[in-house]
């Protein structure tokens, strides 16, 4: 499988602060990554170079093999890199359809929108990545949706958006069990499809059930990557992650 994204020692300084040092990782195409780290890792840092907000001071980032210079948002965006943030940047009293679409309407040559097409569209999206209940459809308003449910339009609109890779930033956070398994179904589905996911989380449980590899982070260091085959279980990986970050 190709690498998606790939980062050769990438270093990005604020001041005298390395917030990433010499950090090398990759992503492939249809898998789900895990990035696992403490508070400071650095993973903030790490999750906006990925998508363009940083430019590195050193090292390269490679799209599909490609060295890209001058990396920035665009080009990111362009390389099919959506992020979902912990708020997931919806509006709760706006429905499906018009989330998914916010800024990026499907128009006539007049100006007018294509609202059925719209909601064709989402339609297809929001079935395609899992939702199931007849209840849920483009019209629902957002703010009737539960969290594991609202994660899963903000993926559908990074896949509209055309996302090859969509990075989740802390997507079970406060979540019930059955709203996480909601989100794993979803995130399922997007690797069905041959996207792949960055997935960033403090639960290792949630994080070792999801994930084909691991990537461990320490002040702003990669300092770990192993396949989910070498670890047989979240505690063993818990086990590894303490003992690696205090010989770091």
């Amino acid at each position: 499988m190709e690498n998606i994204i790939q980062l050769n020692q990438v270093t990005k300084k604020f001041g005298g602060i390395t917030a990433l040092n010499k950090a090398s990782l990759h992503v492939k195409k249809g898998e789900v990554v895990g990035l696992i780290g403490d508070n400071g890792a650095g993973k903030s840092t790490l999750i906006k170079t990925l998508v363009g907000v940083y430019s590195p001071d050193e090292g390269e980032i490679l799209i599909r093999g490609n060295k890209i210079s001058s990396w920035n948002a665009l080009k990111a965006r362009e390389a099919g890199i959506e992020t979902v943030f912990q708020d997931r940047a919806l509006t709760p009293q706006q429905s499906i359809v018009k989330n998914i679409f916010m800024g990026k309407e499907l128009r006539y040559p007049f100006g007018f929108i294509k609202e059925k097409e719209q909601i064709n569209e989402a339609n297809r999206l929001i079935r395609e990545i899992g939702f199931t209940s007849k209840l849920i459809d483009a019209d629902s308003p957002v703010g009737n949706l539960s969290g594991g449910e609202r994660q899963g339009v903000a993926i559908a609109r990074a896949i509209y958006n055309n996302a090859e890779l969509i990075i989740l930033d802390e997507p079970t956070n406060a979540l019930s069990l059955n709203e996480t398994q909601k989100v794993f179904e979803f995130v399922n589905n997007v690797k069905k499809s041959n996207r792949s996911v960055l997935f960033i989380g403090h639960n290792i449980y949630h994080v070792y059930d999801i994930s084909d590899r691991f990537v461990i982070l320490d002040r702003g260091e990669v300092i770990h990557q192993l396949d989910k085959k070498d670890i047989k279980t979240p505690e063993e990986l818990m086990k590894l992650m303490r003992e690696t970050i205090k010989k770091h």
